[in-house]
């Protein structure tokens, strides 16, 4: 590595720069952009800043067959191709703030109808056909029908395409797939575009003129050109983990693909081998477009990975928060090198001859010819399957988030998404697991499934709040069994039942001792975390009974204002109306009344929660153009149907939702247990109470 710096003018001097297939997709989000942003313009016009080291690896021009429309330039004009081993994000990120440079003076009231070369950058000499052949693309003369891009992505890359046809607009794009680093692409080019408009405000062209300059020329690089004999793939994983660390599903991409440059031609022959590179590239594309699929929501890559090592590999507890260490353990270069001896029967040639021989020619103790062969201890095919099995968890993986996007049953939807409700927790892996046999179980034996696990979470961890690892090594390693053939989703199912059932006293028993806790701190039923996953099993059990929904199931996952709320019928801070009706009772009472569960009501809207302390008539039907109880969810329809509300219909309603939670989750709770947790016992005490 030499002592000169090179600015990006030195940069971009016949040099074609691509991402490998080895490589992250661009990483940078807000924080790195505006720090970024921030550099360029603290910058002084007159000074340097050193930008950091960039390591390029030549590439062959026998290697740049894949390169299709590109190669020209190499073959042509002489430009060398270079892969970007360390300094990917930061050369994107001068790329795209280039093109929109370019765009924002092109797209100036002036420049509307003049040609490319027909424009100055302020008071240079260069126009911005000049600014585009230096820095973004060329086109092949004379018919300028091939379009070349300076730096971009393998084309096997999903972000190749989206990089020039929605970052640099290159137009007739087609279809362009989107993942977590495509959107990462997009609010960089956001951001630029955003800065420019706020830059020209304030400071008119001289201004960009100013950015251009600094940009191109103070900004210095060591330049380190990485030889052909050296492992650029240790390399690469050993810079990243210098700055912004590769994820582990990065880390792992790069090791595989590493992996396949190191097996001898007796193990895996060249048709092969590439192949297989190829077969890891496609199975990361997925793996991200999956992820990256819900562009409001993306799913952590991390996450993904770890859920699939439990149902790939036997997971233990003392392994289970070292997966990554174990993957890169398996695919390892030791693995590969390290040799062990099979003995195999050498094959044996079947002899022609029109003569007949004895049964017992070779004597009776003749031993078949075997051989001793080497091979590695990590197969190709190991790698193949491993990465095969990858690619076709990732679309399970999104549909066990997001249901309704798929393709499966309604039932299947309904549960995923109760389990989603409630916290699938680790319950995960086997969620997907089970989608991932659709085409050899049935639809009923799924939701029988999700059936079960919804039962477990809310009973053992909703209700008796055992801890929340509670038998999850045995259900991760069933989540094996299922892709391995070596468990019915029905007898995990049945597992399942009768766990919750050996438990069932232990968890309500439990249930009575929190319980009796949140009335002491004065929040009662209110403090049950898990009352609106509660109340809206209710409220959908009468939508199913009414036929006809009325509260939005994405209401039950958000706490924001105006979305579905929880109430107190009964106020907390009771007016003169409700003092009277609760007359009988003294200030600490009517708190735990305000807190048993059959005063809590779920609202459609928080709207209603505008009522407050109002007397229960209005609250049911108020003056003027408020929404009442009498047009709110169906539980608030079913309490508007009393004419009051005394002690004895906070009670009676207290009991039918234990009831409707014994029914619907199978609970055994005994009359004691349920006065015991309703906390209520002055309603039966025999004093004179108002009805």
């Amino acid at each position: 590595m030499g002592n000169e710096l090179h600015s990006l003018s030195d940069l971009f001097q016949k040099r074609l720069f691509r991402i490998p297939d080895y490589q992250r997709g661009y990483a940078w989000k807000h924080e790195q952009l505006a720090d970024f942003w921030e550099d360029l313009l603290n910058l002084h016009e007159d000074r340097y800043h050193y930008t950091g080291l960039l390591s390029l690896k030549a590439v062959n021009r026998n290697d740049t067959v894949t390169w299709q429309d590109d190669k020209w330039l190499v073959d042509e004009r002489g430009f060398k191709p270079f892969h970007v081993v360390d300094g990917q994000q930061r050369l994107t990120t001068f790329s795209i703030l280039m093109y929109e440079i370019v765009a924002f003076v092109k797209g100036l009231h002036d420049n509307q109808h003049k040609t490319d070369e027909n424009i100055f950058l302020g008071s240079m000499s260069l126009s911005l056909e000049d600014i585009k052949d230096q820095y973004i693309l060329l086109k092949r003369k004379p018919e300028k029908i091939v379009t070349t891009y300076l730096f971009g992505y393998e084309t096997d890359n999903p972000s190749a395409d989206y990089l020039k046809y929605e970052i640099f607009n290159e137009p007739f794009g087609g279809t362009v797939f989107e993942t977590y680093y495509t959107k990462n692409l997009k609010y960089a080019k956001l951001f630029f575009a955003e800065n420019l408009v706020a830059m020209y405000e304030s400071s008119g062209i001289d201004g960009i003129e100013q950015l251009y300059k600094k940009m191109t020329l103070r900004l210095m690089f060591n330049l380190h050109e990485i030889e052909d004999d050296y492992d650029v793939f240790v390399a690469f994983e050993t810079m990243n983990n210098r700055g912004k660390r590769l994820t582990n599903l990065e880390l792992l991409k790069n090791r595989l693909i590493y992996l396949t440059t190191l097996f001898d031609d007796v193990q895996i022959d060249k048709t092969d081998k590439e192949q297989l590179r190829k077969n890891i590239n496609d199975a990361w594309k997925e793996v991200y477009y999956q992820l990256g699929r819900n562009q409001n929501a993306p799913l952590s890559d991390d996450d993904f990975l770890r859920a699939h090592w439990i149902t790939y590999f036997r997971y233990s507890r003392k392994a289970g928060d070292d997966y990554i260490r174990f993957l890169l353990g398996k695919f390892s270069a030791k693995n590969v090198f390290e040799k062990h001896t099979i003995t195999q029967v050498a094959e044996q040639s079947e002899i022609v001859s029109d003569f007949e021989h004895d049964e017992d020619e070779n004597g009776p103790d003749a031993q078949p010819e075997v051989e001793m062969v080497l091979t590695s201890k990590l197969a190709p095919k190991e790698i193949s399957d491993y990465v095969n099995s990858l690619k076709s968890l990732a679309r399970y993986w999104y549909y066990s988030f997001f249901p309704y996007d798929s393709a499966f049953a309604n039932d299947e939807k309904v549960w995923i998404d109760k389990l989603n409700r409630i916290g699938i927790g680790y319950f995960r892996p086997l969620v997907v697991a089970a989608l991932a046999t659709e085409e050899t179980t049935t639809s009923a034996e799924r939701v029988n499934l999700f059936k079960a696990i919804e039962r477990f979470i809310f009973v053992l961890f909703r209700v008796g709040s055992f801890q929340s690892s509670y038998q999850s090594s045995v259900y991760y390693n069933k989540s094996r069994d299922v892709l391995s053939d070596n468990a019915s989703l029905v007898s995990i199912a049945s597992d399942l039942e009768a766990t919750v059932d050996d438990n069932m006293t232990g968890a309500i028993t439990n249930f009575i001792v929190r319980t009796n806790r949140r009335f002491d701190s004065g929040e009662g039923f209110y403090g049950w975390r898990d009352l609106r996953y509660f109340l809206y099993e209710y409220e959908y059990d009468l939508a199913v009974k009414y036929k006809r929904e009325k509260v939005d199931r994405d209401s039950f996952t958000k706490v924001e204002k105006d979305k579905v709320t929880i109430e107190h019928i009964l106020p907390q801070t009771p007016t003169e109306y409700w003092r009277n009706v609760f007359i009988a009772f003294d200030e600490h009472q009517v708190k735990q009344l305000s807190a048993s569960l059959g005063n809590l009501l779920l609202l459609l809207k928080s709207v209603n929660s505008s009522l407050q302390n109002n007397s229960f008539p209005d609250k049911k039907t108020p003056s003027g153009e408020r929404p009442g109880y009498v047009n709110g969810s169906h539980s608030e329809i079913e309490v508007s149907k009393n004419q009051d509300w005394t002690v004895q219909n906070i009670l009676n309603r207290g009991m039918h939702l234990l009831a409707f939670m014994e029914t619907r989750w199978r609970l055994k709770l005994t009359d004691e247990e349920k006065s015991a947790l309703l906390h209520i016992p002055m309603v039966n005490d025999s004093r004179d109470v108002p009805q």
